[in-house]
């Protein structure tokens, strides 16, 4: 569940299975029930709200994974080249069951469940 919507037919250019959470009826819906959803479809959300990776900490889920997108805003171009640094290393980082939080100088990793 992609932040941007150009990122659907990037990641569907590269074999990704990709859908835009407006496309599917989640835009305006609780950040809960886009985790429930993406958990349910066996997705990884991308986002820019960090609110994603409370909830999975608060919730202690072990899935869905998100990979957040931080320090400042990207243009599309930016976020996409960003993206492609993630799925490179994307067997390494286990992004299925991680937090993986994405800035312009690195890629960071937490594995979930996340534990105190």
């Amino acid at each position: 569940m992609p932040a941007t919507p150009q990122a659907v037919p990037y990641l569907e250019e590269r074999g990704h299975d990709a859908v835009h959470a407006f496309a599917i009826g989640l835009g305006d819906k609780p950040d809960s029930e886009i985790l429930e959803r993406a958990r349910t479809e066996d997705r990884i959300v991308i986002t820019a709200d960090l609110d994603y990776p409370r909830l999975l900490a608060l919730l202690k889920l072990d899935r869905p994974g998100v990979i957040v997108f931080r320090g400042g805003s990207y243009s599309d171009a930016q976020m996409l080249a960003l993206l492609d640094r993630v799925l490179a290393q994307a067997e390494t980082l286990n992004l299925e069951r991680s937090i993986t939080v994405v800035d312009r100088h690195r890629i960071r990793r937490r594995s979930l469940p996340v534990m105190d």
